[in-house]
């Protein structure tokens, strides 16, 4: 039982005061360099955080006439590893479901559609936040 305020994170137990969840505006903040990063390049973004199946998608875009589900990895740096690594077998397993998902729900199955990792680290070599993309990083739905 939690106390009053408070609310629990994660399978390990760790309670932070409500409200206050450092790894969502770590996440958010590295969605919104991702996005920003992805315009430049001259994608469509077409939804963020979209809900489906019980989870989310990070990124939905149109990369010319290809629908891009990007998956967003971000890490504060780099010392517990980089942020791609992140990604085991499983995660992508079930990043592809939700992109199923997706693309059932909008009738999209006449699409071309990939899946692309985004990943940020706030503290690049240089102090900066630095932003890698990985196209077709696994097989696509």
């Amino acid at each position: 039982m939690t106390a009053p305020g408070r609310r629990w994170f994660g399978r390990r137990g760790r309670a932070a005061p409500s409200g206050v969840d450092p790894r969502h505006d770590l996440g958010k903040q590295g969605e919104d360099l991702a996005a920003s990063y992805l315009r430049k390049l001259g994608y469509r973004i077409i939804a963020r955080r979209e809900r489906v199946l019980r989870g989310d998608l990070d990124i939905i875009a149109l990369d010319d006439r290809t629908v891009v589900f990007v998956e967003v990895r971000t890490r504060s740096d780099t010392l517990h590893g980089h942020p791609a690594e992140t990604i085991d077998r499983r995660k992508q397993q079930r990043i592809a479901t939700l992109a199923n998902a997706y693309i059932r729900r909008h009738r999209l199955e006449d699409c071309r559609v990939r899946i692309d990792v985004v990943t940020v680290t706030l503290e690049g070599a240089d102090g900066k936040p630095e932003v890698e993309h990985f196209q077709d990083a696994f097989e696509s739905p």
